[in-house]
């Protein structure tokens, strides 16, 4: 097992305390919520019965009745003629905004507001060209409001006509008009019209209540405003009502009643009574416990099921959108705990609980959580402790062991002990190890190259200083001339040293500058092994492989160079007429290039390292080879990430490079 998923699961066993306690807490937090919600079911339908019995007598209204809801009002508006201290007023609201349900005008606008006493009506008419009202000539056609009331089987009609803004008069339209005076307004100029603002005593629950403007049209008076067969039903929340239902309201809960078409005849909330501590009253510790409950809070909340939003302002939510229990957001963000339960005549009861008190009762938990598991992590603290002081003693005993394997000199001077571990820090003495004894034959190919080196160049230089003294001893011209000529091709031979060593330096320099690319291997391969077979017509070259779809991250120069070496070696073992097969195949993480070729065999044994410099097992007639070119293939194959090795089969010698596979992303 690594050392990285040993930590892993001594760290899990860590996290074994906060995750019990969540659970815990979660498990405590469901069981509240299921008690609570059946509590909550449960006073719904005594406040259901309740409110049924106050209802009674009070009509109910239908889908699709044309209502006019009178916002309840903390403050009654001045009648002023302007609607800014109107709740939720705008000058730029659209015409859904104004007008109430059912009314389609684009001409008057109008709400209506209560304060459980009076009655307040916001209009406003578009208007560009309006026609003041002349009492000099009364039957002039002019702008006019009037406004309807059936109230108890009775009907009242008023007529509101100014010739100038300013304060209003209500004149009654009946066969004898006089004004009002319990109703008063405003009347101001507006842009593109006029706005009024009246004042009225509130008429009784499910009063109809209508509004038409009227003004000079090219045919006769033209008019908008609501249908008045029958005009709209004013719909209002009901006191009494409410103050009686609060009376069986718990802290932190919410009411509504909802009319059969979402219309709130009923609203009532309880603050929560649960106070939070000043800070400055709170020592440090109780900081830090308040912290810890204010996060547990937070981490039950994102546990919960995901809360269903709704719009608790809205006048006339929908009914059928609500759901008969669960958890709700409200448009603060708070989340609340809601049951609904049908009320007499299609009417709904929605009531909702704070999930505060529930979540305090949760966190409170905390406490005992923590006291019951003290004793585990103080059990994990000695565990943990212990496996650190064993990792201690290995890293210690890893840094002896590599200190001593290398003298004051820097030569190495030992290797590692083997480790049957195999975490990671058995894996790196595993690879000081191989690092030392990396070392250890790279000094040793340090010193054979030179004697490498030292005994090709010492046969030419031999030659060459031999052939001048005797040059220096002859008198005859043919003499003379064979030893120059045995001079020159000892000199021709230094030459070849040095251009071989310097092709190796110079590849391997040329690595820093060579650009890698993304290239198909098998379609290279396939291009080049045709291009020997063409100008190889003494020996059979032929690739066995797919002919594309082998991805290669690299250099194709280097590549085709690399395959040059490894053909131009294979022609020097191969007979005329022989075999030599390129191949490319691919595995699950590399591609393996490999060149074979009939002939004789590889020699056995040590001191048979043909990659390295200097190296040839050609016989006595291709002495003149340097042995440089499978160096040269195996530089470029260890500058692409791979490796290259040679075998013995039972008719040639293959040469097998693996390269890494490129896969993308």
């Amino acid at each position: 097992m690594t050392l990285k998923r040993q930590l892993f699961i001594a760290s899990l066993l860590m996290l074994m305390i906060p995750w019990a306690g969540l659970q815990f807490v979660l498990d405590l937090d469901e069981a509240l919520r299921e008690q609570a919600t059946e509590q909550l079911q449960e006073q719904a339908r005594r406040m259901s019965a309740t409110a049924g019995d106050l209802l009674i007598g009070n009509d109910v209204v239908t889908k699709g009745t044309p209502v006019i809801y009178a916002h309840p009002v903390d403050r009654p508006p001045r009648t002023d003629g302007y609607g800014d201290d109107w709740p939720g007023y705008d000058e730029e609201q659209s015409q859904q905004q104004w007008q109430p349900d059912g009314v389609e005008s684009s001409t008057l606008r109008w709400q209506a507001a209560t304060d459980s006493r009076h009655l307040y009506l916001l209009a406003r008419v578009e208007r560009p060209s309006m026609v003041p009202f002349n009492p000099g000539s009364p039957d002039q056609p002019h702008d006019r409001l009037r406004l309807l009331l059936e109230s108890e089987g009775e009907t009242s009609e008023w007529l509101i006509r100014e010739p100038a803004p300013g304060r209003i008069r209500a004149v009654n339209a009946g066969t004898e008009p006089q004004q009002d005076y319990q109703i008063a307004g405003q009347w101001v100029n507006v842009e593109q019209g006029y706005q009024l603002e009246l004042k009225l005593p509130l008429p009784e629950q499910r009063s109809h209540l209508g509004l038409v403007a009227e003004w000079p049209g090219d045919d006769g008076m033209a008019s908008a405003g609501t249908s008045l067969n029958p005009a709209p039903v004013l719909v209002k929340r009901l006191h009494a009502l409410e103050q009686q239902l609060a009376t069986q309201m718990a802290s932190g809960q919410q009411l509504r009643i909802l009319e059969p078409d979402g219309w709130v005849i009923a609203r009532q909330a309880l603050a929560s009574q649960q106070t939070r501590p000043e800070f400055d009253t709170l020592s440090p510790p109780q900081v830090v416990e308040q912290i810890a409950l204010n996060g547990l809070r937070a981490l039950v909340r994102f546990y919960q099921p995901d809360p269903r939003p709704i719009d608790d302002d809205a006048i006339q939510p929908d009914p059928q959108n609500l759901p008969e229990h669960g958890l709700v957001r409200h448009r603060n963000g708070d989340t609340l705990l809601m049951v609904t339960q049908p009320v007499f005549s299609g009417r709904t009861l929605v009531l909702e609980q704070s999930l505060d008190q529930l979540l305090a009762l949760s966190g409170n938990t905390l406490g005992s959580v923590i006291a019951r598991s003290a004793l585990l992590v103080v059990g994990l603290i000695l565990i943990l402790l212990g496996y650190v002081s064993w990792l201690s003693w290995r890293i210690t005993r890893l840094q002896r062991a590599v200190s001593t394997s290398v003298d004051d000199d820097g030569r190495i001077v030992g290797t590692l002990p083997e480790t049957r571990t195999r975490d990671e820090l058995g894996q790196l003495q595993q690879h000081f190890g191989q690092m030392v004894n990396r070392l250890h034959g790279y000094n040793d190919y340090l010193e054979s190259f030179s004697r490498r080196l030292s005994h090709e160049l010492k046969t030419p230089v031999a030659v060459v200083r031999s052939s001048l003294e005797n040059l220096r001893h002859t008198d005859s011209d043919e003499e003379r001339a064979s030893y120059i000529e045995r001079a020159a091709s000892a000199t021709d031979r230094l030459s070849q040293i040095l251009n071989g060593m310097s092709e190796a330096a110079r590849l391997e320099q040329s690595f820093d500058h060579a650009e890698k690319e993304t290239f198909d291997l098998a379609e290279v391969i396939d291009q080049t092994t045709h291009a020997y077979q063409q100008l190889d017509a003494d020996h059979q070259i032929v690739y066995q492989g797919p002919p594309t779809d082998a991805n290669l991250h690299g250099s194709p120069e280097l590549i085709v160079q690399l395959l040059d070496k490894l053909v131009d070696n294979a022609r020097d073992f191969t007979a005329t007429g022989g075999l030599i097969q390129v191949r490319l195949q691919a595995t699950t993480s590399h591609l393996e290039l490999s060149v074979f070729n009939e002939g004789s065999q590889l020699p056995e044994g040590p001191g048979s390292d043909i990659f390295a410099p200097f190296m040839s097992v050609r016989e006595q007639q291709q002495a003149g080879h340097l042995g440089q070119g499978l160096l040269i293939v195996r530089l470029i194959s260890e500058h692409h990430g791979g490796r290259v090795r040679a075998d013995n089969e039972h008719n040639g010698v293959r040469f097998t490079v693996s390269l890494p596979q490129y896969t993308p992303g």
